[in-house]
């Protein structure tokens, strides 16, 4: 076997390497945009629950300065 084919081959072994990891390299950053977005949804439904809580927590201290009221 020649040095240039050993060099051809060294060559196409490189070029099926590098299409791998340019597959593979896309393939992750599919991941990464999915789970940045799942991500900014949990971000929104927590955000969505604290002002749910903060509301709940206000009608509860109107409700008891109702109470209070009343009892006095």
């Amino acid at each position: 076997m020649s040095a240039l084919q050993k060099l051809q081959e060294k060559i196409e072994e490189w070029r099926v390497d590098h299409e791998g990891l340019k597959s593979e390299n896309a393939q992750l950053k599919v991941e990464l945009e999915n789970s940045s977005g799942a991500q900014g949804e949990k971000d929104m439904l927590i955000e969505s629950l604290r002002n749910e809580l903060r509301e709940k927590d206000e009608e509860i201290e109107k409700i008891i300065t109702q109470v209070e009221t009343l009892l006095s």
